[in-house]
């Protein structure tokens, strides 16, 4: 008996089919690791799932991976979400993934990290970036639901804090797909605007799902280059989100915002108040001691007989120019006995006094000293130099030596 044979594709489209069929390949789950991770210019996600003994072929439509909210990468353990089916082209069966979750944490966990990581490592959160609060904001922008109990009590506070601050509230959704942009687009508002020198942006508590506006980058960024400081508000104390850690200060609660955000006038008059107290009675102790510093004054003599301090100073000037002329005396006395001490010296030192002694000086005819026989020769004419007078002679003879 002669089979049938079928065509290649006819085989691969029958295999589909029975595939097709089981209702189990339609929605399975399957744990592995990522493997050599893709993602096409249309969209498309390409990926291999392994484990340590198995791989398989895995595609992620351009529809379902927007859906995701954490970024895939080759090394991740997931569990993925999917139909097993054949594609006919390659006769290769590959799991089609509706989903991805990571294992150990949820997806909005890792993409929680992942972003976070992201923003830190190009500076979003460096405090060089964080701009002071004003001390006394003069409008506060509230960038919030204005359904939620949270702008309510934002309000309520502010203005029993500080009620001449003006406030402006720029109402968003705060959940949902359309609550990222309605933020970020109410933030570059008041700042293109000026609506205000500060804002408040957050709402009141919930899941990490209600809250995950707050994760989004775009939020993120728009506070990064917003000109006015901003307080984040999410949730309760133990909620953190992307928005905590780029705003300029991050408030536990939105009603602790507001708390940041003004000062309290109650408290602010108290310390007023206080500092009224204290110097009123500085003002009391200075002129204390200044009445008694004038009183010690009027009883100074000084004051009482002006006579008598000008005697004393006229006293002072005597004995000062007492004290002048005995020192100026005394440097008189000592200068004349040096110059007695210098004329004796000179005086002993002088050739006058040589020649009273006896000796002669003899010069040449240019009125030189001749200090050797050397100098002279016959028919030379000198001059004797005496202590009372001098004498012209001729050299009749020259003699050396002794």
């Amino acid at each position: 008996m002669e089979r049938q044979a079928l065509s290649v594709t006819e085989l691969n489209n029958r295999i589909k089919g029975l595939l097709d069929l089981d209702p189990m390949l339609a929605d399975v789950c399957v744990r592995g690791e990522l493997s050599n991770y893709k993602i096409y210019p249309s969209g498309h996600h390409y990926f291999t799932l392994k484990d340590s003994e198995s791989s398989l072929r895995c595609v992620m439509f351009k529809g379902s991976a927007a859906k995701l909210r954490f970024r895939p990468e080759s090394g991740m353990s997931v569990t993925a979400f999917g139909r097993v089916s054949v594609y006919p082209r390659d006769g290769a069966y590959q799991l089609y993934c509706s989903a991805l979750q990571p294992e150990g944490a949820g997806d909005l966990q890792v993409a929680f990290e992942q972003l976070k990581a992201k923003l830190a490592a190009e500076g979003l959160f460096d405090r060089s970036h964080k701009k002071p609060l004003p001390a006394f904001p003069e409008k506060i922008a509230i960038v919030t639901s204005s359904a939620g109990a949270a702008v309510h009590d934002m309000i309520r506070i502010l203005g029993h804090r500080w009620p001449m601050t003006k406030v402006v509230l720029l109402p968003v959704r705060v959940q949902g797909v359309e609550a990222p942009p309605e933020i970020a687009g109410a933030i570059r508002y008041a700042n293109e605007f000026q609506v205000a020198d500060l804002i408040i942006t957050g709402r009141g508590g919930g899941s990490i799902e209600d809250l995950w506006a707050f994760n989004d980058e775009r939020v993120a960024r728009a506070i990064y280059d917003s000109g006015i400081p901003v307080i984040s508000a999410v949730g309760h104390e133990p909620d953190v989100t992307i928005s905590d850690y780029v705003a300029d200060a991050r408030a536990s609660t939105p009603s602790n915002a507001a708390e940041i955000a003004v000062p309290d006038q109650h408290e602010l008059r108290d310390a007023l108040d206080h500092l009224d107290i204290r110097s009123r009675q500085a003002m009391q102790k200075k002129l204390s001691q200044l009445s008694q510093k004038l009183a010690a004054l009027a009883e100074k003599r000084v004051l009482t007989d002006p006579s008598v301090y000008i005697d004393n100073r006229r006293m002072e000037l005597d004995h000062m120019r007492d004290r002048l002329s005995a020192s100026a005396e005394r440097k008189v006395s000592a200068g004349r006995q040096e110059f007695v001490r210098l004329a004796s010296a000179l005086d002993a030192m002088s050739p006058l006094r040589v020649l009273k002694r006896g000796y002669s000086i003899t010069e040449d005819g240019a009125g030189n000293s001749v200090k050797s026989a050397s100098q002279l020769k016959k028919g030379d004419r000198v001059r004797l130099r005496f202590a009372d007078g001098g004498a012209d002679c001729t050299v009749d003879c020259v003699t050396e030596g002794d």
